[in-house]
């Protein structure tokens, strides 16, 4: 296994140069890592060539040229259909898999790696190409071993850089819980705005309000929390029956304005279900127990 560096001067590789991977190639080469690319399309290492990284001519040279290896591609199997030819050229080398991907997929691909001597970290990124490099959260997995000797360069991808353990797939899963919440998020703005635009209301005035809105659901999230860690659900606020009340609301006023209705008589048929198992003297968090099983159970 290769030594760790404390200076800037451990050779990384990058595979992939989309934006995501050029973005990634391009924070290595500012830092001052010695830095190989290698991409289908060699024009787009042309940038990166100019401010000093080097193109391989092979994706066996790239991963020859380093003892760590990122790889930004567009999927799991665009990863093995570029490494798995290299059989054993992996061996002793950390390789960083920030493709998006599931758990199964990382978990498969660790003892894929392992097979091939190479130390496997998997790991998502919550930023766009512009936030890598300042303040992008990037998530990694895996053996700690493999990311401490590589701690320095990888925190450098960004300031919310987060080891979160050895289970490989936690990348992964914490990538999808992020979308899960992001969409749900942004489903009830847009319904939000969509009520309001009914009745003449700009989105651009509505914003701030709405927007102060998720701010106070975000202070709710550390005490929900809590509750779930407990399995105890008090209603500080409200309970469950009391929020149905407000969900009819919601549902009428939607019909009343001709907007969709969908969206609030989809959360009202799963605050029903809770009400049904016994939850509806319980504050919100208690629907945590209906997520937690599949649907039909």
């Amino acid at each position: 296994m290769p030594q760790n560096h404390d200076a800037n001067s451990t050779p990384v590789t990058v595979i992939g140069l989309g934006l995501m991977g050029r973005a990634l190639a391009g924070v290595f080469v500012r830092d001052g890592y010695p830095t190989t690319v290698w991409n289908r399309t060699a024009a787009k290492a042309e940038e990166l060539v100019a401010q000093g990284a080097t193109l391989a001519g092979s994706v066996g040279e790239a991963v020859a040229a380093s003892p760590l290896v990122v790889v930004c591609v567009s999927d799991y199997e665009a990863v093995h259909g570029l490494l798995d030819p290299l059989g054993e050229d992996l061996d002793g080398r950390v390789l960083v898999n920030l493709t998006s991907g599931t758990s199964q997929g990382a978990r498969e691909t660790a003892e894929w790696a392992a097979k091939r001597g190479a130390a496997y970290l998997d790991g998502a990124i919550m930023a766009t190409p512009p936030a890598v490099g300042a303040d992008a959260v990037v998530l990694l997995s895996g053996p700690q071993s493999a990311f401490d000797q590589h701690e320095s360069a990888l925190r450098g991808l960004g300031e919310g850089t987060t080891y979160l353990g050895a289970d490989h797939g936690l990348s992964s899963l914490y990538d999808v819980a992020v979308l899960s919440l992001m969409w749900n998020i942004l489903n009830g703005f847009l319904h939000g705005a969509a009520l309001l635009g009914a009745a003449g209301v700009d989105a651009t005035t509505a914003a701030p309000i709405l927007g102060k809105a998720i701010e106070t659901v975000n202070g709710w999230i550390p005490g929900y929390a809590q509750q779930i860690d407990d399995g105890s659900y008090p209603a500080h606020d409200s309970t469950i029956d009391t929020h149905l009340g407000a969900m009819e609301h919601v549902i009428h006023e939607s019909e009343a304005f001709g907007v969709n209705a969908d969206l609030p008589k989809f959360i009202k048929a799963l605050t029903d279900r809770a009400v049904a198992d016994g939850h509806g003297g319980d504050g919100y968090a208690a629907l945590i127990d209906l997520f937690r099983k599949p649907a039909g159970k």
